[in-house]
């Protein structure tokens, strides 16, 4: 037959809409075009599918006019996932195989010039998507190699794997069944060596900096760590994913289905958190994701891992305000005029800063040097709403070379992520979620006070201005002390706790 239909996946964001490739040949004068609102790499198929299909011995319909029609014509295609598809569809509209046996799969993947197949990005998405695919015929997925295997991490979905366009051709030809080859079903390749984090206990001091961590993995909650130079910040922060536990399967394939769209997922890292550390010089673009067509930014890429911005007040501040909703809501949408994209981001932000320019402000060890206007346009680069935002900050004092001779004395995070796992265990039996997820009248239920906790937190309130924000932030981490402290309500030491980490910094008006 002349015409054939083919089914493959884009990308939207991390959704992964249906395509459908139509291939007709037809008699006139020979050419090849390529419709649907086809990108450039998209266009540039033809070259790709008319080199593949003559070096892997295949016949190129040369003497006919070849249409190709990506459906919907509305979706922006991109990327040459679409190579073998297209290939496909002129090999079946040609007879070159079997069209029965095309409505089982769908099809992805790029071709080199020899029939190759190269791994193609968001192959995790693809088939998460598949899956929840509603249909009368169930179908499987035929990808190349590298990334089958990456999309076979999703249970119960048919993935198969094929090294070059001739495995493929070879499953489909026309005939007895016999005489067909097998492609291979993908397995999923999971590394099972444990990673080696740097051990909480090699900071030398900082007890009070290392219960603000704790506290911090135990309830989700951000933090900022403000403190002179060489202090320990970074340190500490490096040694912060050691303290949470591993990811659940289902967390572990969301992170890997946002990672796969950059081609930077890692089996070697499975229910490994993610952690990213971006340079004080990134965009806003780079932080919450942009560009077109839209792609996943650093808080995306952190999704169920750990965000630490170093040096917070020399982002730009365009960045750190575009930081604000996403902290609050886990998920970030980037509009565009002509489509929108909706990405994950439920990141657990770690920060840290100097006090001053220079740094040394209140320091022991060095004079600043600073005036006080300069130290609060500096601190006034972190703007109120933002600050509001950040559940719990700690100041990051200098150590003293009596403390840097000494031993280590500090608990290991082994010790640490123990009572942070039961801490969350905890929270999670009782609510369903983390406690800097708790929201409205979970908050109420979960987080009341007795009549002395109650008058002491309006006092504190009252005396430092807070808004409504940082009064449920402050009974969300107070809830997490008591976590802590396996208690079943929360009392006047946990809340007073969590009171003392509202006050370093104070939003400026």
């Amino acid at each position: 037959m002349s015409l054939a239909v083919i089914h493959s996946r884009a990308l939207d964001g991390l959704a992964a809409p249906e395509v459908t490739v139509e291939v007709h040949l037809a008699n006139g004068l020979p050419s090849f075009t390529l419709v649907g609102l086809a990108d450039t790499e998209v266009k540039e198929a033809r070259e790709r599918v008319r080199a593949a299909l003559q070096n892997s011995g295949l016949e190129f319909p040369f003497n006919k006019r070849i249409t190709v029609n990506l459906a919907p014509a509305d979706l922006p295609k991109e990327t040459g996932r679409f190579d073998l598809p297209i290939a496909l569809g002129i090999l079946a509209a040609s007879g070159q195989i079997d069209t029965a046996l095309l409505d089982r799969y769908e099809f992805a993947g790029e071709l080199s010039l020899s029939g190759e197949l190269r791994p193609v990005r968001g192959a995790l998405a693809m088939g998460l998507a598949l899956k929840r695919r509603e249909g009368p015929v169930p179908r499987a997925l035929v990808l190349p190699q590298g990334s089958a295997q990456e999309a076979a991490l999703v249970e119960g979905l048919p993935i198969y794997g094929a090294g070059h366009l001739l495995e493929v051709v070879q499953a489909l030809l026309p005939g007895d069944a016999t005489q067909r080859g097998e492609l291979v079903r993908a397995q999923a390749r999971l590394s099972t060596v444990a990673e080696t984090l740097p051990d909480l206990r090699e900071v030398k001091g900082q007890a009070g900096a290392k219960r603000a961590l704790e506290v911090a993995a135990a309830g989700s909650h951000s933090l900022l760590m403000m403190g002179p130079p060489g202090t320990g910040k970074s340190m500490l922060a490096q040694r912060f994913a050691g303290l949470l536990p591993p990811l659940t399967q289902d967390e572990a394939l969301e992170s890997a289905a946002v990672l796969s769209l950059y081609h930077g997922f890692s089996p070697e890292r499975w229910r490994v958190r993610n952690v990213r550390a971006p340079h004080h010089g990134a965009s806003a673009v780079a932080l919450v994701g942009g560009g077109s067509p839209p792609r996943p930014g650093e808080i995306s890429l952190a999704h169920h891992g750990v965000l630490f911005l170093d040096e917070l007040p020399e982002f730009p501040r365009a960045a750190l305000e575009a930081l604000r909703e996403p902290m609050e809501t886990g998920r970030v949408t980037i509009s565009r005029a002509a489509r929108q994209a909706e990405y994950p981001a439920s990141f657990q932000l770690i920060a840290a800063m100097n006090p001053c320019p220079c740094g040394h402000l209140g320091s022991p060890l060095r004079a600043c040097r600073c005036t006080p206007d300069v130290v609060l346009r500096y601190q006034g680069r972190l703007s109120g709403p933002l600050l509001d935002r950040i559940d719990l900050q700690v100041e990051v004092p200098a150590v003293s070379p009596d403390t840097l001779a000494s031993a280590p004395d500090g608990e290991p995070s082994a010790q640490v992520a123990d009572r942070v796992l039961a801490a969350r265990e905890a929270a999670l039996s009782r609510q369903g979620c983390s406690n800097a997820r708790l929201a409205g009248s979970a908050i109420d239920a979960h987080c009341a006070l007795g009549d002395a906790e109650t008058r002491l937190l309006q006092s504190a309130s009252a005396r430092l201005g807070w808004s409504a924000r940082s009064y449920h932030r402050v009974l969300r981490v107070a809830r997490t002390v008591a976590d802590l402290a396996a208690s079943p309500v929360i009392r006047a030491p946990h809340l007073a706790e969590a009171i003392q980490y509202r006050r370093l910094l104070m939003a400026p008006s």
